[in-house]
């Protein structure tokens, strides 16, 4: 039996289990109750919610962008760590209220909750509209990454395309069927894959090519020091960038709307604070990765590779020949990290796009059940729509998701109105996100950002002059006008 046929049965049999465990999570009420499709009935508990709020952040790009940018960069990968040491402070602060107005208002998106507080369906349905295009290229990713796994890691018998609609025909039946319980459980099964997963190609690669992880540091810092400094081999990162990168991607990840709609899943707002204590033990997963990419520094000094996301599988493939059935088994955990993001932004775009903008036209007077129908058929969609992005990607989908993050950091204003200040006015929150978006855009793909800050930095410091400002004009003209007598 060829090593190909080998790695490929493993997989296939991963991925039967994992479409297995997501149908069962069906429940009685799943096809006709939209808090049961959508939230889980909001009475989901800490261990499955600790591993669908993992799910968000950790994709594809754990196990091929994090060692891609370590092994092409150097230190400034470890930007990385540093902003997620943040996500457990804004779950802790954000997450139990935005649970609480979820539960007293009924919200089940993002925009729900926008468009109550400003009295404005038009600007949930803007909302709306900007998620889920913003979640199509997000998902093309994971479908593009499950596609790469497959087709490296089979020797080609798997080819991209029929890997990518493999893995994501698989999420797309049990998110279809079990909703919100297809993912918490399928995400804890894949959560726990690839942890240990990681914690394995990190020991495997540093210890049988440097003889450890210490060994390997020390080799680099004889060899091409470069590489464990400031602004990295490339230069990609002065410290301006390094920390804006971090307060960007920490507070633009808080705004994305898929991370809202699992805190309206919470069974209490205890279990969302508990979750944020044990959350850096789930983000530890991306140590050992890290690690695999620092050791194609060395590995690959002679022989750079063209593409540095391939660095993990050219190591574990090519460099160190592992069992078929050891690579059967790595193959499983990166498309885990691949397919349990693809679930929830799937499950969440759809969710939107009915939700948020046809309820408010075509299905204004749909019923429940016809609601929950809508939605399963948008899961459909939205995978469709994200498989093709993947195959027929364009030049600019890599920069368009490079610059997600600041954009979708210029709702923190509108966002943190509806939850903590509500004398915050609809029209400053739009002016300041219209106008920090479009510095972001600016700055992202036309000028050179300014001190090499990330632009999204840029737009949001606007986005703040701009809300703060409006907010004491409409203030002194409050002050301003008498009375009527």
């Amino acid at each position: 039996m060829s090593d190909s046929i080998i790695v490929t049965g493993i997989t296939l049999t991963y991925l039967a289990l994992v479409l297995w465990v997501g149908l069962r999570a069906r429940t009685k009420n799943t096809g006709s109750s939209l808090e049961e499709y959508v939230a889980g009935g909001r009475h989901v508990g800490v261990v499955i919610l600790f591993f669908i709020l993992g799910a968000e952040i950790f994709s594809a790009f754990a196990f091929l962008g994090a060692p891609g940018w370590a092994y092409k960069h150097g230190a400034p990968a470890l930007y990385i760590l540093a902003y997620l040491s943040l996500v457990p402070i804004i779950i802790w602060i954000m997450g139990p209220r935005v649970r609480e107005l979820g539960k007293q208002h009924g919200y089940l998106t993002q925009a729900d909750m926008i468009s109550h507080h400003y009295n404005s369906k038009s600007l949930g349905a803007f909302a709306g509209i900007i998620s889920v295009v913003a979640f199509i290229p997000y998902l093309a990713i994971q479908i593009a990454g499950a596609g790469m796994l497959f087709q490296a890691a089979t020797g080609g018998l798997v080819p991209f395309w029929l890997g990518s609609l493999i893995a994501f025909l698989v999420v797309a039946v049990y998110v279809y069927c079990s909703g919100l319980g297809g993912i918490g459980w399928t995400n804890l099964m894949q959560g726990v894959m690839m942890v240990g997963i990681a914690w394995f190609l990190g020991w495997v690669v540093t210890d049988n090519l440097f003889g450890g992880v210490g060994p390997m540091f020390e080799q680099i810092q004889l060899q091409m020091p470069e590489y464990l400094v400031m602004p990295g081999s490339t230069g990609v990162m002065g410290w301006g960038a390094f920390s804006t990168a971090i307060l960007v991607s920490a507070f633009g990840g808080a705004m994305w709307p898929h991370l809202f709609m699992k805190f309206y899943t919470a069974d209490s707002a205890y279990s969302l604070r508990k979750v944020s204590v044990f959350y850096p033990l789930f983000a530890y997963l991306l140590v050992p990765l890290l690690f695999v990419g620092f050791a194609g520094i060395l590995t690959f000094a002679d022989a750079p590779l063209a593409k540095p996301d391939e660095v993990l599988l050219k190591l574990v493939m090519e460099v160190l020949d592992l069992s078929p059935w050891v690579t059967g088994i790595m193959l499983s955990g990166a498309l885990a990290a691949a397919m349990s993001t693809g679930a929830n932004l799937a499950h969440t775009a759809a969710t939107i796009a009915v939700r948020d903008i046809l309820c408010i036209s075509v299905l204004r007077n749909a019923s429940e059940q016809t609601v929950v129908r809508a939605i399963q058929i948008s899961v459909l969609v939205v995978s469709l729509l994200g498989y093709l992005f993947a195959i027929y990607s364009p030049a600019s989908l890599v920069a368009v998701l490079l610059g997600a993050f600041g954009l979708i950091l210029q709702l923190m204003p509108m966002v943190v109105g509806a939850l903590f200040i509500p004398s915050l006015r609809k029209s400053s929150v739009v002016a300041g996100a219209a106008l920090g978006g479009a510095l972001t855009l600016l700055y992202q793909f036309i000028l050179p950002s300014p001190f090499a800050f990330h632009p999204g930095f840029w737009g949001i410091a606007l986005n703040l002059l701009v809300v703060t400002t409006l907010q004491l004009l409409i203030s002194g003209k409050t002050h301003t006008v008498s009375p009527k007598a």
